[in-house]
């Protein structure tokens, strides 16, 4: 059975008399209901939008610092310690309660965005992106798993929804923001933006959500495991960040971090079997519930970064648009995907029934990755927006599923560490998706490239000029295109058609390799419906009852005592739905 929580600390009041003890967090009182919610949503968005604003923002931060060579470990940063950390929090918040992973990371996060923006050197940005990744991991996890606790699994369903949207909206207005304030003000401002936004969500948090804890107990935290974690995913993300970009796949440094994560991983296996309170319960994974929908977070993980990553490329490289835009293409996904995923979740809190969202779901956004595959070097920018709005279309309806069927499927004193063990699996996801999609790009492009060349200019361009056409980004920007130009014009009359031809045979390569990076993300969008398919529905609870004492594997078989008809007695009293306050 789960252990019976108490007060440690309840929401102050305005009035300044001492509030009710709050029993549980089903009890919280209206108004602190709302600010709960209010407090959760800015502060996911404050979490979600720093993964999107500081994009625009790199070309002005290595020029300010000088640090090109160090690029990308500005997002690698944040990228390794967010991933690494989220498991981890979610069990120690199981064990020690919501409130103080939820404001800590609220204010550590605030506190590393300040010092990012007086960063004075690439370092220095980079450890400091590092801080703030742990308290942007800590922060994501928490949310979800508090909203699971506020609201029963089918209410639950349309506020999940709602907050996945944010994502999207994060991913429509994040480069906007960070392109206006790099450009009117200064890139440090990227940063210093999230003070404002975090310092509300920490005040409306601290004074409204009640600290509640599991009784007082003896708690055994596991060090070890934690560490054998940390040791074994990190190794991990380095091998698929630098894998086909610093390092080949194929090279010691590669192949040695993957092997050091594995046994790291195996070893971390065999102490979490021992431990008193392990970091993450190895029974969750006989839940088939919870496993299955680990996989398809992962699918659709990979499939959806992999389209936000490279449909620019096509709309810059292929079509020839501008970055502005490249980039603006995204909106009509991002706008139809916030839609959706917020409808999906009024129609799943209102049937109970999760399992065809998650199909329909996957099967459009698989219809969509396709043909986006099926594009050409004549694609006009209205099919690339239709198809892209296909995405969308799918992605939204799965965002909220697959984190609510295993919360729905567990016992409520293991809902932070199966929610975190969903968002750790986006994570991955989306970190494989990216490195694998971008190793297909690269490798290739190259062989179309040459492919796409007649003898008769292979013969007529010098090797060490042709060489420096092995890459798309003459077809990215215009100083590299003129200065390649100036060079194929000095070889003679022909030069100008030596040029276009050399163009022309870019863009076909290009097109070549984005072809396969799509229809490889389509192809993971069909395995995800048939992972899917294997999804056990359990209808959504209504109510809060009283948790389950079977085991997780138990849960995620037909023994759920929590679904059968509730006492009476068992019901607890109807809160007020927040739709009106909360939900258009």
């Amino acid at each position: 059975m789960h252990e019976a929580p108490v007060v440690v600390d309840e929401p102050t009041t305005t009035t300044g008399a001492r509030p009710a003890r709050v029993a549980s967090y089903q009890t919280l009182a209206r108004r602190d209901l709302v600010l709960t919610v209010i407090g959760l949503m800015l502060a996911l968005l404050l979490a979600a939008l720093d993964q999107t604003i500081v994009g625009t923002a790199m070309p002005r931060i290595i020029a300010d610092l000088h640090g090109f060579e160090q690029y990308a470990w500005v997002t690698t940063a944040y990228l390794l310690t967010s991933t690494a950390v989220v498991p981890i929090s979610g069990k120690l918040s199981d064990m020690y309660g919501r409130k103080l992973f939820l404001c800590g990371s609220a204010a550590g996060f605030v506190l590393a965005s300040a010092l990012c923006g007086l960063s004075q050197d690439m370092t220095q940005l980079i450890v400091f992106r590092g801080l703030q990744g742990v308290a942007g991991g800590v922060l994501t996890s928490t949310i979800f798993t508090v909203i699971s606790q506020i609201f029963p699994p089918a209410e639950r369903a349309r506020f999940q929804g709602l907050f996945s949207g944010i994502f999207g909206l994060a991913s429509i207005v994040g480069p906007l923001i960070g392109g206006y304030l790099t450009d009117n003000l200064s890139w440090r401002w990227v940063f210093y933006v999230n003070l404002p936004v975090g310092m509300l969500a920490l005040t409306v948090l601290l004074r409204s959500f009640p600290n509640i804890k599991p009784v007082a107990r003896e708690r055994h935290i596991d060090f070890l495991g934690s560490g054998l974690l940390i040791l074994g995913v990190v190794p991990m993300l380095l091998a698929l960040s630098w894998g086909g970009n610093s390092y080949a796949w194929d090279s010691p440094m590669i192949i040695g971090l993957f092997l050091f994560s594995a046994v790291m991983l195996v070893v971390f296996g065999l102490v979490e079997s021992r431990v008193i309170e392990p970091i993450i319960p190895l029974n969750l994974f006989k839940n088939r519930i919870v496993s299955v929908s680990i996989i398809a977070m992962m699918l659709m993980a990979a499939g959806m970064f992999g389209t936000i990553l490279f449909i620019p490329l096509y709309i810059q490289g292929v079509i020839g648009t501008n970055a502005t835009q490249s980039g603006t293409v995204l909106m009509p996904m991002m706008i139809t995907m916030i839609g959706s995923s917020v409808l999906s979740g009024q129609i799943i809190g209102r049937t109970g029934r999760y399992k065809l969202a998650g199909l329909f779901g996957m099967a459009v956004m698989a219809i969509g990755l396709y043909l986006l595959s099926q594009m050409g070097a004549d694609a006009d920018y209205a099919t690339v927006v239709r198809n892209m709005i296909i995405v969308g279309l799918g992605m939204g309806p799965t965002m909220p599923v697959f984190t609510l069927a295993s919360q729905n499927s567990v016992k409520v004193s293991e809902l932070g560490v199966v929610t975190s063990l969903t968002q750790f699996a986006r994570s991955m996801g989306s970190t494989i998706g990216v490195a694998l999609f971008g190793s297909i790009l690269t490798n290739q492009f190259t062989p179309a490239f040459h492919a796409a060349l007649s003898e008769q200019v292979t013969s007529a361009v010098p090797p060490q000029v042709l060489s420096q056409f092995d890459n798309p980004q003459v077809l990215l920007s215009p100083e590299v295109a003129d200065a390649l130009r100036d060079q194929i014009l000095a070889l003679g009359p022909q030069g100008g058609a030596l040029f276009d031809a050399l163009y022309s045979a870019i863009k076909v390569g290009l097109v070549a390799a984005l072809h396969d990076v799509f229809l490889l993300g389509a192809l993971m969008g069909v395995l995800g419906v048939i992972t899917v398919l294997f999804l056990k529905e359990l209808p959504l609870r209504k109510s809060f009852a009283p948790a389950p004492s079977e085991t997780a594997a138990q849960v995620g078989q037909d023994a759920f005592p929590a679904l059968q008809p509730l006492k009476p007695e068992d019901q607890r009293p109807a809160r007020p739905s927040l739709e009106g306050d909360l939900v258009a």
